[in-house]
């Protein structure tokens, strides 16, 4: 059966009340144990190791991993050979299935990715504990009047994020509502795909206790918050996707009036970090092995900002995520945290959130978020996308249909979605062009999905 919820957080507890040298020590173990998982149950992972020595606990020793290799190699990546990408793809492409057990025992979740290309995630129950847990452990901290607010709502929680499909939020909500129907009662998911006035009207019914989403469309709702339209007191404001700012977290927590709680996460490992009141994600490194790394994968020392990152999921067996490319640049605290945590302290620069904004009437102004975008230009054939705002209402669409699609038809679906989008925004009038070229990568090397109009 594995560990329980608890013995998981009781053990994570006492190894940050030990200190580093136990969490690498966890680490260490973990790491070496899931390698030897892996090479044992995987075919590419077999192949991939068959030069290494028998025990592996020090990640340099692995080579690098992708999402488009793995992705490629799916049915020899994964470890139990009744997980098929051919089956996956049809479990996910049944809006009916979101939160319900793949092959009786496993969640399924998907992406899209910086890169525009779909991610598909498998992860069984101790991995879930996992995740869990690590959020039992950075939990707590409310004071009594957080208690009470929390209290007074019952412990509700809006969940502000992807309209449909199999995303994370999504579907980790919609397993606790089919398996836990008391919790399910709890947690209301809040679509960014109708207009502003339907989620803040939802929003004002449900009174949450709670709010959790995305960073940018967040801060949308803090300015309902201050226009007076949205009138909610959660105790606590959740956010993730996006970097946040200590000017943006100083916002949300006065037209709020809440405390705010960040992380810094994927869907390839969902209990990445866990952010601190002083601003920094702390990872959760017993559990994760975390390497700023420049462009030929050779660390990055603390303080300096790397070219990518490599992450090691030590929970997910399923799927071993080792020496994964993540495509973001991150630093390394030098010093120790001031919140007091022996967990590496970590900024994010490759995580901007890219609201894209448009004139609307009277003079006002509406945001969309990406997740938004995202979620609208899931379509059937596409590869990868780019939104290019080059005006105020003209809107640049750059895509690639993937091989042996009908480029044109996906354009049709693509622009169909993003004109529905921008309608239930009161932004119909935005003009959308078809654009010659295919996405483009920035400097770094990275595609980004939105561009926004450069601010003056």
């Amino acid at each position: 059966m594995g560990e329980s919820i608890r013995q998981l957080a009781r053990d994570m507890r006492r190894a940050v009340r030990e200190g580093s040298e136990a969490i690498a020590r966890r680490r260490q173990a973990r790491l070496a144990e899931l390698v030897a998982y892996a090479r044992a149950h995987s075919p590419y992972y077999c192949e991939l190791y068959g030069d290494l020595p028998a025990r592996v606990d020090d990640p340099e020793l692995l080579p690098v991993t992708s999402k488009k290799t793995l992705m490629a190699r799916f049915d020899d990546w994964v470890t139990d050979r009744e997980v098929t990408r051919e089956r996956v793809e049809a479990f996910v492409a049944d809006p009916g299935l979101v939160g319900h057990r793949f092959l009786g025992r496993y969640l399924v979740t998907t992406t899209t990715g910086t890169s525009g290309q779909r991610g598909l995630f498998v992860q069984d129950d101790r991995c879930l504990a996992v995740h869990t847990a690590t959020g039992l452990r950075t939990g707590g901290g409310l004071s009594a009047r957080d208690v009470f607010r929390t209290l007074a709502r019952a412990g509700r929680t809006a969940i502000v994020t992807a309209p449909r499909g199999h995303f994370a939020t999504v579907a980790g909500a919609a397993r606790a509502a089919l398996e836990r129907p008391w919790l399910g009662r709890m947690m209301r998911v809040i679509p960014t795909d109708q207009s502003m006035e339907r989620v803040v009207d939802e929003l004002n019914r449900f009174d949450p206790a709670s709010v959790a989403g995305f960073v940018g469309m967040l801060t949308l709702l803090a300015g309902e918050q201050e226009a007076g339209r949205l009138r909610i007191r959660p105790a606590v404001v959740v956010l993730g996707g996006e970097t946040l700012t200590p000017e943006t977290r100083e916002r949300l927590a006065i037209a709020f009036g809440a405390k705010v709680r960040a992380a810094y996460a994927c869907g390839e490992c969902g209990f990445l970090t866990a952010g601190c009141e002083h601003g920094w994600y702390h990872v959760n490194s017993d559990w994760v092995v975390l390497e700023p790394v420049d462009a030929d994968h050779r660390p990055v020392p603390p303080g300096q900002f790397s070219h990518t990152v490599l992450i090691s999921n030590l929970a997910n067996r399923i799927q071993p995520i080792l020496r994964y490319d993540l495509g973001d640049s991150v630093l390394v605290r030098p010093d120790p945290c001031p919140c007091g945590s022996p967990l590496p302290a970590v900024q994010v620069q490759g995580r901007a959130a890219d609201l894209l904004t448009f004139p609307i009437d009277r003079g006002e102004h509406v945001g969309i978020s990406p997740m938004s975008f995202g979620t609208a230009l899931a379509v059937p054939g596409m590869e990868q996308f780019q939104l290019v705002q080059t005006a105020p209402t003209v809107l640049r669409v750059r895509l690639r249909a993937a091989n042996g699609a009908d480029a044109d038809r996906v354009w049709q679906t693509a622009r169909d979605r993003v004109v529905h989008l921008l309608t239930e925004h009161k932004a119909g009038h935005v003009t959308i062009e078809r654009a010659e070229e295919p996405p483009q990568q920035s400097p770094g090397g990275k595609y980004r999905r939105i561009i926004p109009l450069p601010r003056l």
